[in-house]
């Protein structure tokens, strides 16, 4: 681990999901973290609401924090979103007017770290799938986190960049439009049946308290290039379900809704860690069924 302070990290995006896990992560490691937030998300100590398609206002809180750091989270998150013309404006060109703001400070951050997404891999034809495996993107998310990567690369020679390839990650906090917080809530009001797409499709699912670590360790160590971050293991979401139940002890009905098949359905989505193990070393894995247990606790 770097031996000196990591002094301030930006992180934009900090009121959401993945945000409100890593922040306490990276203090607890001695960061003083800055944030950056929605519009709308209520105002906090070094925390500045500005929108990323603001490229003025974002270059002012950049120029403002002066960050040695920066953890970019912000985007639009959401497979299913509805407005495409925003998934294209706020994952592309709110990336953009964030590393142009970055790399027009008079000391450039010494590691920016930039979440990108598995989706952009689409029904891959190797498993596990490799970050040198070629991007097929399967909807307008995946296509708009392919394309910003492509541009983020153009600024390489000025940025130290990371980019990150979550797979699926869920915990408690996550909005139950996504599927494992939709199942858990479910299963914890004990309904007696539950409305889903295909339940058969196959994920590499993770803990976000295990994302948000190797995040940490990537913010500080730094490493140039593109990381897969995931389990390793690839579980149906039947088998979720069939471990919820264990856990409460309630069975229940599924109603397949076609309205929630997606068109051009991922199948199975099944990564390898073996890049970013060697990068960051060992990280903590929770299993699917600690993650469940967790989340039905609560």
């Amino acid at each position: 681990m770097p031996s000196e302070a990591p002094g301030r990290t930006l992180v934009t995006g900090l009121g959401g999901f993945t945000g409100r896990y890593l922040q306490p992560l990276l203090e607890q490691h001695g960061h003083e973290v800055h944030g950056i937030a929605a519009l709308n998300e209520p105002a906090a100590t070094r925390v500045y609401p500005v929108d990323l398609l603001d490229a003025d206002g974002l270059a002012a809180v950049v120029q403002r924090v002066q960050p040695r750091q920066v953890g970019h989270l912000a985007a639009i998150s959401f497979v299913a979103h509805g407005d495409a013309a925003e998934i294209y404006a706020t994952n592309i060109v709110g990336t953009r007017n964030l590393l142009q703001a970055l790399a027009a400070l008079p000391q450039p951050p010494a590691s920016v770290l930039v979440a990108s997404s598995a989706n952009i891999y689409g029904n891959a034809t190797r498993e596990p799938i490799e970050e040198d495996c070629p991007p097929q993107p399967m909807n307008d998310y995946a296509v708009s986190k392919f394309a910003m990567e492509q541009m983020a690369a153009l600024w390489g020679d000025k940025l130290a960049l990371t980019v990150v390839r979550p797979f699926n990650y869920t915990g408690i906090g996550q909005a139950n439009h996504f599927l494992i917080p939709k199942i858990v809530d479910a299963y914890r009001r004990r309904v007696p049946e539950i409305e889903l797409g295909n339940i058969d499709v196959e994920r590499d699912f993770s803990d976000v308290r295990d994302v948000v670590e190797a995040y940490r360790r990537l913010i500080e160590l730094s490493p140039r290039g593109v990381f897969n971050v995931c389990s390793g293991q690839a579980i149906a979401l039947r088998d979720v379900m069939a471990e919820a139940q264990e856990l409460t002890g309630h069975a229940m009905g599924v109603r397949v809704n076609p309205a929630f098949v997606r068109a051009n359905e991922v199948k199975r989505l099944r990564g390898s860690s073996t890049k970013l193990d060697a990068a960051i070393g060992t990280w903590p894995r929770r299993s699917m069924r600690d993650t469940l247990r967790w989340m039905l606790e609560d």
